[in-house]
């Protein structure tokens, strides 16, 4: 029922960090990982490592989600290679810094946010995903098997950011560090993307799930640790590879009926 043996699977900001968590999740289960990032070092590496280590067929590819030319061509070699696309999980996205100060201005906070930078996280997190649903999932759609797309949201998409997290004592309130807001804008576009594409090839049998993680311990910063376990009733932020579950059973067949969904996997926080 979990087997993914064969199944082609488009994982976009694929080396980064979680992308490689999903790609792992993947090969554990014999599918095929194709690994897209503007990174092309660090993708053609970790699809050599996922083939040593779980003898399976991978391949990674320099692709900038945000040129629909790329994301096209890509498609098509893709094709060309494996005849078929299964799923796609839409993972890019631009991690926007807490701090970023610049002439004694922090501008991570609303009123000092730089357009272009908005411009960028929207272009890489909204417009690349749906470049990448609109390629890659039309072809899912001509698969007569057809497939899965899952959208990486975040628990502050269903969420506001708790900024008293980022809060350090005798700061000047307008050189306080925030979540920016474009972390917010994207993570919550993504469900509205979820609940459009859910029922836009359901004639096809192309089901679209979003989950909604929370963060991932990665040793931070001690004082923030302890703020961030008080609101999570768990008391701790996830391990690297608690994800891979999801991942996994969302792009098998034990989730074939499952279409639409917006799963929170988050040690409770959106519940309190």
């Amino acid at each position: 029922m979990f087997d993914l043996s064969g199944k082609v699977v488009v994982i976009t900001g694929g080396a980064g960090f979680l992308g490689k968590k999903h790609a792992e999740a993947i090969a554990e289960f014999k599918g095929i990982p194709i690994i897209l990032d503007i990174d092309e070092d660090k993708c053609l590496k970790l699809a050599t490592q996922i083939t040593n280590q779980y003898g399976v067929q991978s391949l990674g590819m320099k692709v900038d989600i945000t040129s629909e030319h790329q994301v096209a061509e890509s498609c098509k070699e893709i094709l060309s290679r494996f005849g078929k696309i299964d799923v796609l999980i839409n993972n890019a996205a631009n991690d926007p810094k807490v701090t970023v100060e610049e002439n004694g201005k922090n501008f991570s906070r609303l009123e000092n946010f730089n357009l272009d930078m908005w411009n960028k996280d929207l272009s890489v997190g909204l417009t690349g995903t749906f470049i990448c649903s609109k390629y890659f999932g039309y072809e899912i759609s001509n698969n007569p098997n057809g497939g899965s797309i899952i959208n990486i949201s975040s628990d502050l998409g269903l969420i506001s950011p708790d900024q008293r997290l980022y809060r350090k004592d005798g700061i000047p309130e307008d050189k306080q560090s925030v979540k920016p807001i474009t972390y917010s804008v994207v993570k919550s576009g993504l469900l509205g993307l979820t609940r459009y594409l859910a029922t836009y090839w359901v004639d096809k049998n192309v089901r679209c799930n979003a989950i909604c993680p929370g963060g991932i311990f990665s040793n931070q910063d001690e004082e923030f640790l302890n703020r961030l376990h008080k609101l999570i009733p768990m008391g701790r932020m996830a391990q690297p590879d608690e994800y891979k579950g999801i991942i996994v059973f969302l792009c098998s067949d034990a989730a074939s009926y499952m279409n639409g969904a917006i799963i929170s996997i988050d040690g409770g926080r959106t519940t309190w």
